[in-house]
């Protein structure tokens, strides 16, 4: 965790304590939402993985030299922060399906953003594909979790580059 995710909540409780205020009006209601905290989980999660796939691409396309093969890291538009990773014709997508819901897929350009895991595929198993979902801890945290297992993202961001590199190698 960064040192700025470290101090936005007390810039959050600082915020609202200047609102109430400046306009007299004492609100009782929550800080936030449990919508709000998996909204704002989800948001900075993608944008987490993001930024440690970029860093991944550049060290291995930097090791790699050449213009051929190399990663490219794209945001999607018109979206929170869903990104994917392309290579060679192929794309490995996270996207948010819903506030604690993170879709990870692959598509190759042949089909564009189809899912291709199981259709052409010669061994389907060798690109896993699923959900990362938010589950609600103690005190508001929320702990992301795959097949009902706790994410470690480091592990993923390895696990996903060596399937993607994998798969998108000519």
């Amino acid at each position: 965790m960064t040192e700025n995710q470290n101090i936005d909540w007390i810039k959050e409780l600082i915020r609202g304590e200047q609102q109430m205020e400046d306009s007299g009006l004492i609100d009782f209601s929550p800080v936030t939402s449990k919508e709000n905290i998996i909204l704002g989980s989800s948001i900075e999660l993608l944008k987490r993985l993001k930024a440690d796939f970029i860093k991944t691409a550049d060290v291995f396309n930097q090791l790699k030299g050449g213009s051929n093969g190399l990663i490219k890291v794209y945001g999607i538009a018109k979206t929170h922060a869903d990104f994917m990773l392309f290579r060679n014709g192929y794309k490995l997508v996270f996207n948010m399906l819903e506030p604690g819901k993170i879709q990870i897929t692959f598509h190759h350009l042949s089909s564009p953003f189809l899912n291709t895991s199981g259709a052409g595929n010669p061994n389907p198993k060798s690109i896993p594909e699923g959900t990362m979902e938010a589950a609600w801890g103690a005190f508001n945290e929320v702990r992301w979790v795959y097949d009902r297992k706790p994410v470690n993202f480091d592990h993923l961001v390895k696990f996903y580059t060596r399937i993607f590199v994998q798969n998108s190698a000519k």
